[in-house]
């Protein structure tokens, strides 16, 4: 065999196992076509974030005023924030290139695909590997509408020539209430157009409230309960987007962040024998098995909990166990997870809806207005919220709506993995003044759930 391992992707999960191999002295390749990095880096959290910082500053300098400052804003220069934007990518991009060839794995700059169960076609060239490694991540799409094509998904967003002045937006996932709040900050016009009653399905009630609450403070157009039915041109370089309750939105930009699917085409997958989901999912056993043993998946491709930081670990934890004599496996339970929106959404462990379900739980919630807003007179309120389960006093999740939720989450994941209970918190003396303390300061039960 030419390789020990070959690698199909170089995003999170496939430059992450790629690289410990390498280290615990497998002989390791790895191919990409696109961006190294893959999603995340190039055209997905990291650039999404970097819009956020930019629609923050923005408001920053309105809130100024109300602390004795006076700034004069004038105009957002997009081209400006996406060249910078465009800088730092290119630097991530060389940064993961290094880390692969510091490790020693041999790099491909092409797309790979299988040929039979043991070799890989990388760009026409047949190379041999002992075991096979799928991250090829996932990719946006777009439902099925007449005038479809006219919109644009997540991918193209981060390269617009120009900031649209109106932009309506399709979805009430992680990427639309993203956008929605990166664009209305931008100064845009923005239509939020889903199909369910609250935005983030899936998520805590209260903080799906909240948040539709503060996006509409924000400006945003919320449309719950609409289905988006067609697209047509209209005039110069715009679109009319007409819905099924017979209402149309002008508008210089369609967006759909209406899902995203595994990247499992043209892999060769039925090449070698590797079983796919009826959704296009590779799947796999509590190993990242897939159905061929020595062929593994990790990742978004796998469909599973679509996260970065679950990638990364799950490539980190394969290249262990299969190289490092440490076989472990990742846990998919209580991982954290934020959504930077405006303001930004926490969460880790279980919702009231998921803890009702399994037995009686004791739920504390506060709702406050952030010690900043106090000041800048910006209608802006923060909510918290801690699941407790009744007969143990284990807190099962931890919810948050407010500015630094995620930097405040990211601890209380640890707490709430190692199964912290409620009088935990409350022995905890808290960091005054934060919005922080509020966890280790409930102690008046809102009301209980379950059974």
């Amino acid at each position: 065999m030419d390789f020990d391992l070959f690698v199909i992707g170089g995003g999170s999960a496939g430059v992450r196992c790629a690289r410990i191999a390498a280290g615990h002295g497998a002989r390791v390749a790895i191919a990409e076509d696109r961006f190294w990095g893959g999603t995340c880096v190039n055209i997905g959290c990291v650039p999404k974030k970097l819009l956020v910082q930019a629609g923050e500053y923005g408001a920053w300098a309105d809130d100024a005023a109300g602390f004795g400052w006076s700034i004069r804003k004038g105009p957002h220069d997009w081209t400006a924030l996406i060249a910078a934007k465009d800088r730092e990518i290119g630097r991530l991009n060389a940064t993961y290139r290094r880390l692969l060839d510091t490790a020693g794995a041999t790099i491909f700059d092409a797309r790979a695909k299988l040929d039979d169960p043991h070799t890989i076609d990388v760009g026409g060239t047949k190379v041999t590997a002992e075991r096979i490694v799928i991250a090829t991540g996932g990719h946006p799409t777009r439902i099925d509408i007449p005038g479809a094509e006219l919109g644009i998904v997540s991918d193209d967003a981060f390269y617009l020539p120009h900031m649209p002045k109106r932009v309506a937006i399709l979805g009430s996932g992680y990427i639309a209430v993203e956008f929605a709040g990166i664009f209305a900050a931008l100064g845009a016009e923005v239509d939020l157009i889903y199909r369910q009653p609250l935005p983030l399905r899936g998520f805590d009630h209260d903080l799906r409230e909240a948040l539709a609450e503060a996006l509409g403070s924000n400006g945003i157009a919320l449309h719950p309960g609409c289905t988006p039915e067609r697209i047509e041109p209209h005039g110069t370089n715009r679109r009319r987007l007409s819905l099924a309750s017979g209402h149309a939105i002008e508008t210089d930009l369609v967006f759909f962040a209406t899902g995203r699917r595994p990247a499992t085409t043209n892999l060769g997958l039925e090449h070698a024998g590797v079983t796919i989901t009826p959704i296009g999912a590779v799947a796999v056993d509590e190993h990242l098995r897939t159905s061929q043993p020595h062929i593994f998946a990790i990742g978004d491709v796998t469909d599973r909990l679509n996260l970065t930081p679950v990638a990364t670990a799950e490539g980190h934890a394969l290249a262990d166990s299969l190289f490092g004599n440490k076989p472990r496996r990742i846990s998919l339970e209580n991982v954290p997870t934020a959504v930077f929106s405006t303001p930004p959404v926490a969460t880790v462990g279980l919702s009231e809806e998921q803890a009702a379900k399994k037995g009686p739980v004791d739920i504390y919630v506060t709702r406050f207005t952030p010690m900043r807003h106090t000041l800048t007179g910006r209608a802006r309120k923060s909510l918290m919220k801690l699941i407790v389960d009744q007969p143990t006093g284990r807190v099962l999740g931890a919810h948050m709506l407010g500015e630094d939720a995620p930097e405040i989450m990211q601890g209380l994941g640890i707490a709430v993995a190692m199964g912290a209970t409620k009088a935990d918190f409350d022995r905890t003396i808290g960091i005054h003044p934060t919005a922080a303390e509020e966890f280790v300061t409930m102690r008046t039960r809102t009301r209980t759930a379950g059974a």
